[in-house]
């Protein structure tokens, strides 16, 4: 894919829609960590997401609504779109369509219709388009990714892979709701970021089976949910995500014909980020101490001292941006394509529909 939108000269101005959790958190210091981008405007008429934005990136600019940065479109170069996820879909059609390249934060839409409409207006303009699936640089992801290529567990026959969390208390807020406009709940938050795990690793999905359930009093949304996936290269994942999980399992346990993979803890890039740290620091950014490495064996538990340990890939979120900085300079694809996202949403879709009619679904493949 060549982007007729390539951008060169100085550094690339970014306009970032959102200061809440995902803008603040995750975009703004992973752009500004990123050589060949500047964060010029941040969006949102908050007084104290401003304030924030203004202390930690001094001279930055601000615009009170999205239509601000459309007007004046010939001075930017990209635009993040980090709002809530009801308002994914509109705001990517108006920036496509003011001639701006974009990256949306997971999920990119409510439907993969919706997603593949997007990718084809971006195609139609020449446009980049891509959707920030930044756990593709987890830690322990990469770490597995190395471990399949070079074949230290033989063929993979199952993946499981948790992303659990001990929140019995509501936060409150869209992401708990339940109407179905505002896109929230575990499937398609933390799920986006599951399945698009296992797609990479092992491909598309042939069969889904899903429970979602509601379990804390109050709550509106998914709040502990199972997907199972039959890859068609004959692989079973099984993901949960949860936020009652009052005892934490394994985030991968991976069994091969020779040997398994098994790796708990979360990559701590998102906990550093929330407090404060920021890439290019140091040269530590990334990096996990030996105690949480994971474990490679067969025959026995790792918690008895089976197999030996495996040393993490140092994470690595800054990597995304990079990919974005050189695909709009040299006008290829960039890191995570919307295409990828709509088969997420495939699968997502499915699991929905899957847990609502207790069957599993089958999903059409491409011939």
């Amino acid at each position: 894919m060549t982007l007729t939108g390539a951008r060169t000269g100085p550094p690339l101005r970014v306009g970032l829609v959102g200061y809440g959790l995902a803008g603040s958190v995750f975009h703004a210091p992973l752009i500004t960590a990123t050589d060949g981008l500047v964060l010029d405007t941040v969006v949102t008429a908050n007084p104290e997401r401003r304030e924030q934005a203004r202390t930690e990136f001094p001279g930055i600019r601000f615009a009170a609504s999205p239509d601000e940065l459309w007007e004046r479109a010939d001075a930017l170069d990209l635009i993040v779109i980090a709002s809530p996820n009801k308002t994914h879909v509109p705001l990517a059609t108006a920036a496509l369509k003011a001639g701006l390249p974009v990256v949306v934060d997971k999920p990119v839409a409510g439907t993969a219709a919706e997603a593949r409409e997007l990718a084809a207006l971006a195609e139609k303009r020449g446009l980049l388009l891509s959707v920030f699936q930044n756990r593709r640089w987890d830690n322990d992801f990469l770490t597995l990714a190395r471990l399949i290529d070079t074949g230290r567990l033989g063929d993979v026959q199952r993946f499981e892979s948790r992303f659990e969390r001990w929140r019995p208390q509501l936060k409150g807020g869209w992401r708990e709701s339940g109407a179905a406009e505002e896109i929230g709940g575990l499937l398609y938050d933390l799920g986006s970021h599951v399945v698009d795990q296992a797609l990479v690793l092992f491909g598309p999905a042939e069969r889904v089976y899903a429970e979602a359930d509601v379990r804390r009093a109050g709550a509106a949304a998914d709040d502990d949910t199972f997907i199972a996936i039959t890859h068609t290269t004959g692989v079973r994942s099984h993901l949960y995500v949860s936020a009652t999980a009052a005892q934490l399992g394994p985030r991968f346990r991976v069994l091969g014909s020779t040997a398994g993979y098994v790796k708990y803890g979360l990559d701590p890039q998102e906990a550093d980020l929330r407090d404060g740290r920021r890439p290019g620091a140091d040269t530590s950014w990334g990096v996990e101490p030996e105690s949480l490495w994971g474990r490679i064996g067969a025959g026995e538990s790792p918690l008895t001292g089976g197999g030996y340990p495996v040393e993490t890939e140092p994470g690595d979120y800054p990597a995304y941006y990079a990919g974005i900085a050189t695909a709009l300079r040299k006008g290829i694809a960039p890191p995570v394509t919307a295409y990828e996202a709509a088969s997420t949403l495939d699968v997502l879709e499915a699991a929905r529909r899957s847990a609502r009619e207790g069957t599993t679904i089958t999903l059409e493949t491409e011939s």
